[in-house]
């Protein structure tokens, strides 16, 4: 993969750094010094995208109970943000949701100020909150990642109210200088050229060899420190490895003492339910979804005994907690009303969590490249980044499908593999050392199945 080099590099500073200085306590400068973090996800995505992320703070020192992640209603913006669109926020809902993030990670941690780290469409959230909704004297420092800053593209003749036009109103008005807050520290993560969304050329707008009018620094804030790591994908600028290093270091001052999770004794999960609208997920609970949680053989993907957990959820979509685990693989099984009766299944879960959110998808599974595959289908994703040509991916044995084999830009996240036969059987899904088993369900034909991966 093009960014292991880069991960060697890191590690050796981290190694070095660590030599020359002797490091702190677990969690002395967490619990002292440094403010509760809100993490605020991107487009489309939801907290549990920061999953993995927590747990790595946590594995160093951050008490939990310092850690909050956002979970914005319609992540997704809208097409012009001035005009109200089904199931899209505009730019100040999103802000004002996050504002309300940070007044409960104030409350509930007695602090003055948080932290904020932030992702794609999140980084505009945050700014746009610092510097029109209040929160200027509310945040000590931010690290943003993965950022459309001057925008995806700058057209300065069209979809002027676009939030993504680098040259439209929102963008323009939020880059007014200083584009860094006076007093805020400022720290910015983004690929060296990987980041599908700081492209030059607009082929990923669907307009091959035209020109988007923004290029790989895109990200770039004037006045932040700027972490560049080769390599990474526009969603791994914030969930690699090398990621976690520029932002422990850059919220607490220190280099992290480990980059594994460690687990704990007796992990407990719970989560939310939402589902889908209008082309886009919601982050809304879907009251009345019903969830059945199955611990499942890791080499088959077949269940050993009965659920840990059934549950019709209310109002608030919630479900859990119910004591996982370590290393135990687990299938969650959710039926609502206008869904398929959809299969997730999941690696194990290492450390507890409260934001285990599963999503519904309304539409047929099972589409490459748009085209829908019949019969029974295997799918899978990576929520937390792509699966680029050079990956060591695979579904059922093979090579995971849809990636362009003559692009480098890592695009895809989702796949889907057709299963011939009528009985069940075991599908393997893997990527760069994790490997999740699948059952098919012939049996159940308009049921839908999900891997997921969690790196």
């Amino acid at each position: 993969m093009k960014r292991a080099g880069a991960i060697r590099t890191m590690l050796a500073v981290l190694a070095a750094s660590f030599a020359a200085s002797t490091a702190r306590a677990a969690g002395e400068d967490a619990a002292g010094s440094t403010p509760p973090i809100v993490f605020v996800h991107g487009e489309g995505d939801s907290a549990v995208f920061w999953m993995p992320v927590l747990w790595r703070f946590e594995s160093n020192g951050y008490p939990a109970d310092r850690l909050f992640a956002a979970d914005i209603d319609h992540p997704s913006a809208r097409t012009d943000d001035t005009v109200a669109e089904e199931n899209r926020s505009s730019s100040e809902e999103a802000a004002r949701s996050l504002a309300r993030t940070v007044e409960r990670a104030l409350t509930a941690s007695d602090s003055e100020k948080v932290a904020i780290v932030a992702h794609s469409r999140g980084c505009q959230t945050a700014r746009n909150y610092v510097k029109n909704f209040g929160g200027a004297d509310k945040v000590a420092g931010m690290v943003l990642a993965g950022c459309v800053h001057h925008g995806v593209y700058a057209n300065s003749a069209e979809r002027l109210n676009s939030e993504y036009n680098g040259a439209g109103r929102f963008l323009t008005a939020l880059n007014q200088p200083p584009e860094v807050p006076k007093n805020i520290p400022v720290t910015v993560i983004r690929s060296d050229r990987f980041d599908l969304y700081a492209q030059p050329d607009a082929r990923f707008l669907g307009l091959p060899g035209q020109e988007t009018g923004v290029s790989f620094d895109a990200p770039e804030l004037k006045g932040a420190d700027t972490v560049v790591i080769d390599g990474v994908d526009h969603r791994e600028t914030a969930t690699s490895p090398e990621a976690f290093i520029a932002m422990h270091k850059a919220l607490t001052g220190q280099v992290p003492a480990t980059l594994d999770i460690e687990p704990e004794a007796s992990p407990t999960v719970a989560g939310e339910i939402s589902g889908y609208a209008n082309g886009a997920p919601t982050n809304l609970p879907l009251d009345g979804a019903r969830l059945s949680v199955f611990a499942v053989d890791a080499d088959t993907g077949e269940r050993r005994g009965e659920a840990v957990l059934e549950k019709t959820v209310g109002a608030d979509g919630r479900f859990g907690p119910f004591a996982a685990e370590p290393g135990q693989t687990y299938e969650f099984v959710v039926a609502a009303e206008g869904y398929p009766v959809t299969h997730i299944y999941r690696s194990g879960f290492p450390r507890s969590t409260d934001i285990a959110n599963l999503r519904l998808y309304p539409a047929t599974a099972g589409a490459i490249a748009g085209t829908t595959l019949p019969g029974e289908v295997m799918n899978v994703m990576r929520p937390r980044g792509y699966f680029g040509i050079d990956d060591n991916a695979t579904l059922g044995a093979i090579p995971i499908a849809g990636r362009p084999e003559t692009e480098d830009v890592p695009s895809v996240w989702r796949s889907s593999l057709a299963i011939d036969g009528d009985a069940p059987e075991t599908v393997t899904a893997g990527f760069n050392g994790e490997t999740i088993a699948a059952r098919t369900t012939p049996q159940n034909p308009d049921d839908v199945v999900w891997i997921e991966f969690s790196n």
